[in-house]
């Protein structure tokens, strides 16, 4: 089954490639592999989420926020590889979570992300992490996903 279709049987429309909201490019490849700057939980342009997880936000609207997140990278590597078929699979995922004080759930927040992926690409989608807490995010979010995939 193509990646195409996967992404329509989990009910997902990839978006156009989310538009920087500063000075780079959503993504680029560098020989075989895929680089995505930074995507926020935006939807149609407009951030879907906003606020600290463990504060404005539950961790699981943090896991929904990573997911939206997840789309938006695939977004970026379809626009810079033309086919998703073409990942041969996810390298690395990097996910920064606005933490409300005391809050250090992180890495449950980045699965909203983690398991999309696997969801996705099945084994090809399992990959390495980070999860980071940080003080703020670019617009108020309260995640920020980028992403390393390998490529054909």
């Amino acid at each position: 089954m193509s990646i195409e279709s996967k992404l329509r049987e989990l009910g997902v429309e990839l978006p156009p490639v989310p538009k920087p909201v500063a000075a780079y490019i959503p993504g680029l490849r560098s020989g075989n592999l895929v680089f995505t700057s930074g995507q926020l939980p935006t939807v149609a342009g407009e951030l879907r989420y906003q606020g600290k997880v463990g504060g404005e936000l539950t961790p699981e609207e943090g896991y929904e926020a990573a997911r939206l997140c997840a789309i938006n990278c695939l977004a970026v590597a379809k626009g810079i590889i033309g086919d998703l078929d073409r990942i041969v699979r996810v390298v690395k995922v990097v996910a920064f979570v606005a933490s409300a004080p005391g809050f250090v759930a992180q890495p449950k927040v980045a699965n909203g992300a983690s398991e999309f992926l696997g969801q996705v690409f099945g084994e090809a989608g399992q990959h390495a992490r980070s999860a980071v807490g940080v003080a703020e995010l670019p617009l108020g979010a309260p995640v920020e996903v980028e992403m390393v995939f390998e490529v054909q």
